[in-house]
C-alpha cells in the first residue's frame, strides 16, 4: 500500500479554492486500491473523519494573520511524520500543495528521509506576486519557493508554463519536476432550467439565462477584479456581470467600489457564494459567457470548469490562461478597450458561432483535462 499524505490545501470536502478542488476530485476519481490518502483539512478542532475511502486529519488552526498558512503546513507536516513512525509506514509520500515552508523544508526533509519517505511539491504559481502581500511578505514567499525546489525529490507542476519557470529559475538545484495539471468535466448539471434551486437564485440576484457575463472566483487584486469591472461597465452590452466571490467588507471591496464607482451600474451583480456543486454548474451552463482575468498561477480549476460548461470563454492573455484554452477561448489584455470591445464582439456571435466555441472548450477538457485523466496522471506519479 503506498500512503500518500497530502497537505496545503485547507482540505475536503471543498469549498472553494484550486487546491481544496484538486484533492476533492483527485480521491473522488481514484480507482488504484494500492493508493491510500491521508488528507490535511484546517479547522478549528482536532478530529479525524473519513471521505471518499480518505484518511482526513483535522489540524486546529490559530488565526495568525498570513502566518497562519505557514503555521498549518508545519503542524499538518508534524502530524505526518508522527503518524508515519507510530505506523510503522514503508516508503511513504508526504505531497506539499504550495511553496509556503520553505526555511524549515531541509529539517523536515531529513525527518522524513530517516522513516523511508518522499518529499514532492506543487509550487503553485507565483505566490510572491500576488499583490494582495506586502514586500516583506512577498520576498518570504520567494525565499520560501527556494527552499521547497531545492529539498524536493519529486516537482509536480500543474502547468507547463509553470514547470519551464522551475527549470530555468533554480538550474543550479537540478530540480526533478513532472506536469500534472487538475482536472474538469464536460457532463451536464443535474439540475433543470425549472429546478427551484435554479429559479431561486436566479429570482435572488435578478438574473435570466443567457443574459449575464459570469466570474467566478476568489476576491484578490491579481484576478483582475478592477479591470473586468471597469470594461465591462465601459461595453454596450445590455446584459448583467454576475460574479460569484467569497466577496466581504473588506479594504479591497471599498476600493475596488471607489475606484470603479460599480455600485452606479445595475448590471454589476456580486451574488456572494455558491456552494452547491450541481447548482454552480448550471449557473456556469447557463451563463452567456465566463471571463477568467487569473494572471498569478498555475492551471486554475475555476478556467477547467469553465471550459467544461460555458460555450465562450474570454480570458486574460497570459502564457497559464493561453496553455489551457488554445484556440477554445478569446482573450483580452489589460488595455483599455481591449476586454469591453471584446464583450461587445461575442454579444454578436449567433448560435451556431457560440455552439462551435463551446464544443472546442469541451473537446479541450475531454482530450487534456478530465478528472479521469488526471487521477491516473497521479496515480501513475505516485506509483512509479
Amino acid at each position: 500500500m503506498q500512503d500518500i499524505f497530502i497537505i496545503g490545501s485547507k482540505g475536503i470536502p471543498a469549498k472553494y479554492g484550486g487546491f481544496e478542488t484538486f484533492v476533492e476530485q483527485l480521491t473522488r476519481h481514484t480507482e488504484n486500491g494500492a493508493i491510500r490518502y491521508h488528507i490535511a483539512c484546517m479547522a478549528d478542532k482536532k478530529d479525524e473523519f473519513e471521505y471518499q475511502g480518505c484518511h482526513c486529519f483535522q489540524i486546529k488552526t490559530p488565526k495568525i494573520g498570513p502566518a497562519k498558512a505557514v503555521w498549518y503546513d508545519l503542524a499538518a507536516f508534524a502530524y505526518c511524520l508522527k503518524f508515519i513512525r507510530r505506523h510503522s509506514l514503508r516508503s511513504p509520500i508526504v505531497y506539499v500543495l504550495a511553496c509556503r515552508i520553505g526555511p524549515f523544508t531541509g529539517v523536515l526533509k531529513r525527518r522524513l528521509k530517516k522513516s523511508g519517505g518522499r518529499l514532492f511539491v506543487n509550487p503553485d504559481g507565483h505566490e510572491w506576486m500576488r499583490a494582495k502581500w506586502n514586500k516583506a511578505i512577498r520576498k518570504y514567499w520567494k525565499f520560501s519557493e527556494k527552499g521547497m525546489v531545492k529539498h524536493a525529490d519529486l516537482l509536480v507542476c500543474d502547468s507547463k508554463n509553470m514547470e519551464s519557470y522551475i527549470q530555468n529559475s533554480y538550474q543550479k538545484y537540478r530540480p526533478k519536476t513532472v506536469f500534472a495539471a487538475y482536472g474538469a468535466d464536460v457532463a451536464k448539471s443535474g439540475l433543470s432550467d425549472e429546478d427551484p434551486k435554479l429559479c431561486q437564485w436566479y429570482r435572488k440576484w435578478d438574473l435570466m439565462p443567457l443574459e449575464y457575463f459570469l466570474i467566478v472566483g476568489r476576491f484578490v487584486p491579481e484576478n483582475n477584479y478592477e479591470t473586468m469591472i471597469r470594461e465591462f461597465m465601459a461595453s454596450a452590452t445590455g446584459k448583467k456581470l454576475a460574479i460569484i466571490s467569497n466577496v466581504e467588507e473588506n479594504a479591497f471591496y471599498q476600493k475596488l467600489k471607489d475606484a470603479t464607482g460599480f455600485e452606479k451600474d445595475p448590471r454589476i451583480v456580486f451574488c456572494q457564494t455558491v456552494y452547491d456543486e450541481q447548482l454552480l454548474k448550471k449557473i456556469r451552463e447557463n451563463a452567456f459567457a465566463y471571463l477568467h482575468g487569473h494572471e498569478v498561477g498555475g492551471t486554475n480549476p475555476s478556467l477547467l470548469e469553465a471550459l467544461g460548461s460555458t460555450d465562450i470563454n474570454l480570458l486574460l492573455d497570459v502564457g497559464f490562461n493561453r496553455e489551457v484554452g488554445e484556440e477554445a477561448a478569446l482573450y483580452w489584455t489589460k488595455q483599455e478597450g481591449s476586454l469591453s470591445s471584446l464583450i461587445e464582439e461575442t454579444v454578436k456571435f449567433d448560435a451556431a458561432k457560440r455552439q462551435e466555441f463551446g464544443a472546442q472548450a469541451k473537446k479541450r477538457i475531454l482530450d487534456h483535462y478530465s478528472h479521469e485523466r488526471i487521477a491516473r496522471t497521479y496515480e501513475h506519479i505516485f506509483l512509479r
